[in-house]
């Protein structure tokens, strides 16, 4: 049986709700919601123009504020697209596959299987994967499968020789266990192999004393030259369908002075000193005098391993340019970054990073074994931190988030459009990460990509 009804609730219930409908009613019908819906949208509008332009990291990953996508939405600016770019770069592996791996997941380059995860555009590896441990040809095995995996999903794989691999390639032996020899089978079949065998050749392709990476295509494709040899033109076309090179038609990009001509890292294993000759143009100069001698190197007879016999060192015919890229003023071996005094590297870091059009500098080779070592607000940055367990060091990673975005302004687009650059740097370790820079500003010019 119901219960009763209460007629003095029904009563007070009515009497709480009257106020309220004779409220909306004088607001419909002088117009009053119009002015508070304005009022509440200029109250959400001056809340999104005011929030920062990023959330905080997520696993390593960059995600944009909501308010943000709807500020700078690319079909609201004339079709202009954002552009993102991901980079992580690993140090000194050392013969250690069990470490390597654990890194390659925590930085998302690779699954819980070992394969290209797909999460990253740029994966690069500074150098010295051989000696001090047993795990040579599985490392090696790993880089170019990933190699191989990356283009899948649009990543490429950037390797860079250190001076461990070069030791190696002379014949210099003095961190090579007996144990890893033992991996290739004899001391003959280990010589071949990396000289003119699946690991020579694959130094010989895909490897490279130095790395120039743009943070942007308008610079062009990793390892383009700075600065330019050649103008970059764009040209129209005659109705023949041939190019028409006529002055009238070309427009230069300012890649040398231009607002993005230095929007580029460089990775190299040792370091760029600051007095080294051979820097320009940056990277072909350098990598041309390593690709020259290692051919020379992996053709000759290859001597008998040091120890137990002499020192072989370079060949004969090694020009004076090819015994400065492997002394230790050259990129292989220089230590000053990480050893000179603060005040003096930041002075001459400017220097360097002019002449290679760049804005930091990435290396290996000086290991830190407790972190990544960053030194002038991001320009210089070290990365070996003894991953291997021959060093016990720590387990990491560096990580480059870098964003182009337009920003919406309908009076300035074309040459005038207005951009919003920022780049977060990133030390990753197995539980925590640091972010080492943030840094962003405005830039201004036609970089529709």
């Amino acid at each position: 049986m119901a219960p009763p009804q209460n007629n003095h609730s029904r009563l007070s219930r009515i009497w709480v709700l009257l106020p309220i409908l004779c409220t909306l009613y004088y607001i419909h019908l002088n117009g009053v919601h119009l002015q508070m819906y304005s009022l509440l949208q200029h109250a959400y509008t001056e809340h999104l123009a005011h929030l920062p332009a990023h959330k905080p990291f997520s696993g390593d990953v960059v995600v944009e504020e909501k308010s943000q996508v709807l500020l700078n939405s690319p079909d609201e600016i004339n079709g202009l697209q954002s552009f993102t770019r991901h980079i992580v770069a690993v140090g000194d592996l050392h013969g250690d596959l069990p470490n390597a791996l654990r890194v390659l997941r925590f930085s998302q380059v690779v699954d819980g299987d070992g394969n290209w995860a797909g999460n990253v555009d740029f994966f690069v590896q500074t150098g010295d994967i051989v000696d001090r441990g047993d795990d040579t040809i599985k490392l090696f095995k790993l880089m170019e499968k990933l190699r191989e995996q990356a283009p899948t999903t649009g990543g490429v794989v950037l390797s860079n020789l250190g001076n461990h691999e070069w030791m190696n390639a002379i014949g210099d032996w003095r961190y090579v266990y007996p144990s890893e020899i033992k991996t290739f089978g004899t001391v003959e079949d280990r010589q071949r192999m990396i000289s003119s065998g699946t690991i020579g050749r694959a130094w010989a392709n895909n490897y490279t004393v130095a790395t120039r990476l743009p943070l942007h295509p308008y610079l062009g494709p990793p390892n383009t030259p700075y600065p330019p040899i050649r103008s970059q033109l764009y040209s129209e076309r005659d109705v023949d369908g041939t190019e028409q090179l006529e002055t009238s038609f070309m427009h230069e990009l300012d890649l040398e002075n231009g607002p993005l001509s230095h929007a580029a890292l460089s990775f190299v294993h040792g370091g760029l000193s600051p007095t080294y000759d051979a820097l320009v143009p940056f990277p072909d100069k350098i990598n041309d005098l390593g690709t020259s001698l290692l051919r020379k190197l992996q053709r000759r007879e290859q001597p008998p391993p040091h120890p137990p016999y002499p020192y072989p060192g370079l060949p004969q015919s090694a020009t004076a340019e090819e015994h400065e890229l492997y002394d230790a003023n050259g990129p292989l071996w220089y230590r000053g970054w990480a050893l000179e005094p603060e005040e003096k590297v930041c002075k001459d870091v400017e220097k360097v990073l002019k002449m290679t059009g760049t804005r930091r500098m990435i290396m290996g080779h000086t290991p830190d074994f407790h972190n990544i070592v960053s030194r002038c607000n991001g320009k210089i940055i070290i990365i070996d931190t003894g991953i291997s367990h021959a060093y016990g060091g720590v387990l990491s990673a560096l990580s480059i988030h870098y964003t182009f975005t337009p920003i919406v302004d309908p009076e300035n687009t074309g040459p005038k459009q207005r951009w919003l650059e920022r780049e977060v740097v990133s030390a990753l370790y197995e539980k925590h990460q640091e972010v080492i820079t943030d840094e962003q500003k405005e830039v201004v010019g036609d970089f529709a990509t």
